[in-house]
Parts: C-alpha cells; sequence; structure tokens
C-alpha cells in the first residue's frame, strides 16, 4: 500500500475512546493485553459506558490499574474474568464477584484457536504504525496476537512511548476496526525490594548458574536478587516470558550477549515487558529482542530447546512430596499458575536445564513454616511433585528430581527454618 493509502486508512479508523468503545455487543467477551499492554483510554470509556452493557466479561491475565468497571454493582454489565490475578482483581476474586479462569499461560492461545475461550473484542496498546502499515503489541504479545486473529473487532490505543520492537507482534492496519490516540506515559513497574533472606536465597541460585546458561526469570523479589547476583557471569543468554528491569540491568552489566544460545542465539526472546521508561527506550527497535506470542516464548518443548536453560520462580508453599501452591492461600486465590508450570517442564527438557522454586521459609515473622507436611486446605497445586527439580530457601537447596518421597521429606525439612523441623520430622514419622 502506498503512504497515502496507508494514511487515509488510518484517519478513517481513528476515534474518540467513548466511540471506538461502541463496537462492543452484549455478551461479548473482550480480551485484553498483559499488565502494562492494557490501553487506559479504552478501558476508562468502557468504566463510563458499562451500565448501557449487559454480560460483557473482560479477560486479562494481569490486571495493574483499578478501573471504575471493578464494581461488584455493574458486575452483571461488565465483568472482569482474571487469567490470573493482580493488584486491581485479586480482592473481587477472593469476594466473588471477579470470575477466574484457571490456565497455563502458554495454553491460553490454544484455548481461543480452539473456541475454548472467547474472543470477540480485542484492547491493547500499540506502538504507532509504521512506514509499511504496522502497529506493534510489544507490551502484551502474550496471547494477544492469537485473539487478534479470532476477534470480530480490533481495538488498539496507539501511543508513542510503546516500544516498535522485532519479532512476531505486530498487527496491520487493515486488521484494525478502531483506533484511539494517547500520549501517556506507560505505566511503570519499579523492582521489588531485596531483604537478607531474598539475597540469601538469590546467591544459592546464582552459584548454581553457569557462565553462558539461558535464564527465565519470574517477577518478584527472590528472582529479582538472583539476578543482582549474576553481573559477573559472561555470555548468559534470555529466554523468558517477561522482560523487566533486573535484566536490563544484567544487559548494562555485560552479563548477558545471547552469544551462547544454541537457540536463536543473539536474540532475546519475551513475550510481555514489565518495568520502567528506561525499559520500554531500550526495547524501542532494538535488535537483541524479539517479543513472541506466549505460545512460543513458554512452550515446554521450544523452550527446551535452549541447552543449560535455567528457570527460577517464586511460590508460597510447598509440602513433602514437592508440590508447590504459588497462586493461592488456602482456597483463597491470589495470583495465578502463568508460566511457571511451563519453565519448569521446560528446564527438565532442556539438555543440562535446572529449575528453582524460591522461597522464604517462613511467613509472618517467622510464626508460619511454608515448608509444610501437606498443602493447606484447598491450595491450588501450580507445579506438581512429578515437575519440581531444585528448591531453594535460605537454609539451602534441596534437589527432589529422582528422590523418593521419603528422601524429599528430609531434603526440604533440612531447609526448613529451624524453628520447625522437628515438627516436621514428627509430621513426616506420621505421615510414614
Amino acid at each position: 500500500m502506498t503512504n497515502s493509502t496507508l494514511s487515509a486508512l488510518y484517519q478513517g479508523k481513528l476515534s474518540s475512546p467513548s466511540d471506538a468503545v461502541k463496537h462492543v455487543r452484549d455478551g461479548d467477551f473482550i480480551i485484553v493485553s498483559t499488565g502494562v499492554g492494557e490501553p487506559p483510554a479504552l478501558l476508562t470509556a468502557l468504566s463510563e459506558q458499562r451500565h448501557q452493557f449487559n454480560d460483557v466479561k473482560v479477560a486479562q491475565i494481569l490486571a495493574l490499574r483499578k478501573y471504575a468497571y471493578f464494581d461488584p454493582t455493574t458486575a452483571h454489565h461488565v465483568r472482569h474474568v482474571a487469567l490470573f490475578y493482580g493488584p486491581a482483581s485479586r480482592a473481587g476474586g477472593q469476594a466473588g464477584w471477579v470470575d477466574f479462569l484457571p490456565n497455563y499461560f502458554g495454553e491460553i492461545p490454544g484455548l481461543i484457536e480452539r473456541g475454548l475461550m472467547p474472543s470477540d473484542v480485542v484492547f491493547a496498546m500499540a506502538s504507532p504504525m509504521d512506514a509499511n502499515g504496522f502497529f506493534a503489541l510489544s507490551l502484551g504479545t502474550d496471547y494477544t496476537m492469537a485473539a487478534v486473529a479470532k476477534a470480530r473487532a480490533i481495538i488498539l490505543e496507539v501511543n508513542p512511548n510503546v516500544p516498535a520492537t522485532h519479532g512476531n507482534c505486530h498487527v496491520h492496519i487493515s486488521q484494525v476496526t478502531a483506533l484511539v490516540e494517547s500520549n501517556d506515559a506507560i505505566f511503570e513497574v519499579g523492582l521489588p525490594t531485596i531483604g537478607p533472606v531474598q539475597a540469601a536465597i538469590g546467591k544459592y541460585v546464582a552459584d548454581m548458574i553457569d557462565d553462558g546458561a539461558t535464564l527465565q526469570i519470574g517477577y518478584g523479589a527472590i528472582p529479582d536478587a538472583v539476578v543482582m547476583q549474576l553481573s559477573d557471569k559472561k555470555d548468559l543468554g534470555i529466554h523468558t516470558e517477561m522482560v523487566g528491569d533486573g535484566i536490563l540491568t544484567m544487559v548494562e552489566s555485560g552479563a548477558v550477549t545471547n552469544r551462547r544460545k544454541n537457540f536463536m542465539p543473539g536474540k532475546m526472546v519475551a513475550t510481555f515487558a514489565l518495568g520502567s521508561k528506561k525499559l520500554y527506550q531500550f526495547m524501542h527497535q532494538n535488535p537483541m529482542l524479539e517479543m513472541h506470542p506466549v505460545n512460543f516464548t513458554n512452550d515446554p518443548v521450544v523452550a527446551g530447546k535452549n541447552d543449560n536453560l535455567m528457570t527460577i520462580n517464586a511460590s508460597l508453599q510447598i509440602d513433602l512430596l514437592g508440590q508447590c501452591g504459588s497462586e493461592s492461600i488456602g482456597h483463597l486465590p491470589y495470583s495465578g499458575t502463568g508460566g511457571q508450570s511451563d519453565f519448569v517442564r521446560a528446564a527438565n527438557l532442556s539438555k543440562g536445564g535446572k529449575s528453582f522454586i524460591v522461597l522464604p521459609s517462613t511467613a509472618k515473622d517467622d510464626t508460619i513454616s511454608r515448608i509444610v507436611p501437606m498443602l493447606n486446605s484447598g491450595t491450588h497445586v501450580s507445579t506438581s511433585k512429578n515437575d519440581v527439580n531444585y528448591v531453594v530457601t535460605e537454609y539451602g537447596v534441596a534437589q527432589l528430581r529422582g528422590k523418593s518421597a521419603k528422601q524429599r521429606a528430609q531434603e526440604l525439612i533440612a531447609i526448613a527454618h529451624p524453628n520447625f523441623r522437628d515438627e516436621l520430622r514428627a509430621a513426616a514419622n506420621r505421615m510414614k
């Protein structure tokens, strides 16, 4: 298409947020990109008009901002469907007026493609249109690309602060139903606070990561504590779901070069971004980075093609068999499975791979052990006993794969807080 044709198409689809939202119909299922990929102008307009709709659902894996449609009194008009609970959706999920759709992050595109999860409308943030008529959905590529392929209406919020990136993350103007423009700064998420417990866990993991390894880093203080202790490593690679400021720190230190990756050498691979303005600027037109759909980044077979894949993810609780409860506090939902299981399995498939489940040994000022005989009643199991590999607390490392149930209990009790080891041994003996 000529520049004038592209420009005419763009202008013909340009709309105000309030008019763009009119493409939504009663009963629609709206797919919204992950995290900072959520379009604030569109979601604000939807919130303002929510009383005009009936039975509209808004599905998203990580809602960061609590728009006005997060309202129990109007949930029959517009209702949130959490694919992973975040700050905006957690309270509603625990109270029952936000729905929850269990999933593996890497399999959400497949749910959409097979029609098991509807995709009527897509709301997403996008970079400005390039000379060939393409927008980059770089902040939340994730499941959004699969939703674009199925949706009746694709509505983009175009913002010059959204980075244009390489990879399979582009939508053409001819696919778009409506466009709105905004110039607001992209939402920023800083690095978590790292204390002595997190630093101790981070050191155990960092000491087990060799030069040339490829990393997947989950979100949280402990994964970032690992990152902070890798600056002296050489030729690390990145194949992850989330690119954040911790990874940027490793790039700036020279630890990440991607040179020794055997799969997609020279490239960092991710599916969504969550960080600072500096990170988003780093992403823009950076040939080192490619953003791909989550059924590529998180496919265990694909990710496992990386030799020496090291995956680092946090948990809330683990039992003496090695079952990880990473997403709920008893029956109360807290987050979601996300990509933890995807990458644990990927590391198990990788030649030389290691998966690390990291958690402090206690909670609530050392009054509760996170290593328990049995998971609390109702706890959602995120990673199974058959998949878990290394478990790390501030007291050491337990390697569980290939170990008997008795050996697993012994390994985990050895890294529990000393105050709880005797009662854990007694419980293990009672359970035989």
